[in-house]
């Protein structure tokens, strides 16, 4: 293993908890109307963070997809100020300091970079949304992470929080290990799973060496 990507809601920081999803879904309603056939995997996440989410996912390729996204963004920027650091992030990083890494997150850049800014998140490499490619749980930002690394999909680990993680990865032919931060993110059977970020970190290092 040479490299690590890493989502960043609720994997190195929480930014959901604190953003007002209820009113950015109601713009987004107010904007285009209901937007709900469109099939993703099962999260935790609250039903208003899903219908932002999957509204963005739905519209891929659309005309509509910048001012839509452009609408929550506003609601996640308020968030930066008030996000809070997962536990056991500055060990992780630390433990991860010699690979290269990239952070691939639903998160826009401007609000994505402003979390990782405050937080003193020193990685370069940032895949968020945008509109020329699909976001998760579409390959496209993983396989765009390895790319910009120049980084082989069997010589990267993709650590995340989520069931849209997991498909991302699984698609991207990147082996994920999943947070579920200690029961609060619910991830398939299936996939491999720790209770949090620095055991995830360390179960991806102990199979490298391995």
């Amino acid at each position: 293993m040479t490299a690590v990507l890493f989502d960043l809601d609720r994997t190195l920081i929480d930014a959901q908890t604190h953003t007002d999803y209820v009113s950015a879904a109601a713009d987004v309603r107010a904007q285009i109307g209901d937007w709900s056939d469109v099939a993703v995997p099962d999260t935790e996440w609250d039903a208003p963070t899903v219908e932002c989410m999957a509204t963005l996912v739905a519209l891929s390729g659309d005309d509509r997809w910048d001012a839509v996204s452009d609408s929550i963004e506003r609601y996640e920027l308020a968030t930066a100020a008030r996000s809070t650091t997962m536990p056991g992030l500055a060990d992780a990083l630390a433990a991860t300091a010699h690979l290269s890494r990239a952070v691939v997150t639903l998160l826009p850049e401007r609000a994505a970079r402003a979390i990782l800014n405050l937080h003193g998140v020193e990685i370069a490499t940032l895949i968020p949304r945008r509109s020329d490619y699909r976001p998760k749980p579409a390959p496209d930002q993983i396989v765009h992470a390895l790319d910009t690394l120049g980084v082989a999909a069997g010589d990267a680990v993709f650590i995340g929080d989520s069931s849209w993680d997991a498909q991302a990865a699984g698609a991207a032919g990147v082996r994920f290990v999943g947070v579920t931060n200690d029961g609060v993110s619910t991830l398939p059977a299936e996939v491999e799973a720790y209770p949090d970020l620095l055991a995830a970190v360390g179960a991806a290092l102990d199979s490298a060496r391995g």
